[in-house]
């Protein structure tokens, strides 16, 4: 192993809200892994997403760009030619494969099922885990066949290795991904060059299933708050023994890791147990407005943890705003690649989780179908914001101060006019940006392909 480049761990969890980990508030289930994991490192408390939802979110987590820079702007559909994340955009997988790396995904892709919009195009040379949007967790058969557009009963089966269709029916998916991982990880160890893995859990996102073993962790929650604990504990088992594994190799001090989620809980209603919607229960949000599609907090606001025993001191909580964005030059300039010439929108966390700096002051912005809204400072605007998907909107111009009203509750935009101008100003000028840069770089995509409200 190269001990001058660190192995590279990203844990990635689907629809785990901001109040679904112990070290974060939850009070009513713990998760030991991920506790310990920010009580070693640094634990975010506005740690944000590129996106509410799934597709766009994963984009800028690889690729360090805002989601429509990426070449994805929603939900991807899941039959087996939806194209996805263009072969043109490079992910930190490509990067780090051609500064010799090896490279790896095990769990949930969900950008794009065409051949080259795959992980092993992406800069993934090994490969386990699902193309779209969702899987049954034993049968791995993805409800939404989507060879239409709305809701299907056309079910596909959508489980792969190195893009060969393969069969595990029966066996626990979050089990399976850490198994992988792990004999991923002792086949890339013995080849002596440094590791990227990249673990997108399908947990907790639907359908709600859990092994009874983690059910009876939990005996006196309500089944809905009972089964998101069990699966979220999973996770938390999965990965322990992965960071186990790393232990055990002699691996650990020279491995950063990066644990987050992708969005905020859902609350849609399509859980899809025995062939019948059921409300989708259990995620949490703690004290924050919105959920999954909303661009309220709730829908973007997120755990997380960075872990790196090497560089970062333990027991450092940040309260900077910080980005999954961010991820991509962060890893990149801890491996010491210059990254200048990418265009990126991402800011290396580097300086601020090694040496204390103060990240500096930048607007983000997120864009949802007809949502708009950017951050500046204690300041968010949210234009047309919608708190649960398919519900009307709660106001066309939403201003807040995040210090004094964390849960967006009181709306600001009349009595403080000057600053809900400034923002409308920046925010306006990004959007007609994106659009810009959608026409000069995607205008080729096919924008059919997007399975807006679905999964």
């Amino acid at each position: 192993m190269n001990k001058k480049k660190p192995n590279i761990v990203i844990y990635f969890t689907d629809d785990q809200g901001y109040g679904d980990l112990s070290c974060m508030g939850a009070t009513d289930f713990s998760t030991p892994v991920l506790d310990r994991m920010a009580n070693e490192g640094i634990r975010f408390t506005d740690w944000y997403s590129n996106s509410p939802v799934c597709s766009p979110s994963r984009a800028s987590l690889l690729t360090g760009k805002y989601p429509s820079r990426a070449g994805v702007r929603s939900i991807l559909r899941g039959h087996r030619t939806a194209t996805g994340l263009p072969p043109k955009t490079k992910t930190v997988a490509s990067i780090l494969q051609s500064n010799g790396y090896q490279t790896a995904i095990t769990g949930k892709w969900h950008l794009g099922l065409k051949e080259e919009c795959r992980p092993h195009n992406h800069g993934f040379q090994k490969n386990f885990g699902f193309y779209a949007g969702c899987i049954d967790f034993y049968s791995h058969i993805f409800y939404w066949g989507a060879n239409r557009p709305g809701p299907s009963l056309n079910p596909t089966h959508d489980l792969w290795e190195d893009n060969k269709e393969i069969w595990r029916n029966g066996e626990y998916f979050t089990e399976l991904i850490a198994d992988k991982a792990i004999e991923y990880i002792r086949e890339m160890n013995k080849k002596g060059s440094p590791i990227f893995l990249y673990v997108p859990f399908n947990a907790p996102h639907y359908p709600m299933h859990a092994p009874q073993k983690y059910m009876d962790r939990f005996p006196n929650l309500p089944w809905d708050r009972q089964v998101m604990a069990a699966m979220i504990s999973a996770v938390d088992d999965a990965i322990g023994r992965i960071q186990d594994e790393i232990s055990r190799l002699g691996l650990a001090d020279n491995t950063l890791s990066f644990f987050t989620s992708d969005n905020g809980p859902s609350r849609e209603s399509r859980n899809w147990l025995d062939g019948k919607q059921d409300p989708y229960y259990g995620g949490k949000t703690g004290k924050l407005r919105g959920n999954k599609f909303s661009l309220f907090d709730g829908g973007i606001k997120l755990p997380a943890i960075i872990h790196w025993p090497d560089k970062i001191s333990p027991k450092q909580v940040s309260n900077e705003i910080c980005a999954s964005m961010d991820v991509f030059p962060t890893i990149l300039d801890a491996v010491g690649i210059d990254y200048s010439d990418l265009a990126i929108d991402g800011k290396s966390l580097l300086p601020h989780i090694i040496e204390g700096k103060k990240m500096p002051e930048r607007p983000i912005f997120w864009e949802m179908q007809n949502q708009k809204a950017v951050r500046k400072g204690k300041w968010k605007l949210v234009l047309n914001g919608q708190l649960i998907e398919n519900e009307p909107k709660v106001s066309n111009v939403h201003l807040s101060n995040l210090e004094s009203d964390p849960g967006e509750r009181i709306n600001l935009a009349d009595s403080e006019s000057e600053i809900k101008q400034e923002l409308m100003y920046i925010l306006n000028q990004w959007t007609q940006n994106i659009e810009n840069e959608w026409e000069e770089n995607f205008s080729e995509i096919d924008y059919s392909y997007v399975a807006n409200g679905m999964v």
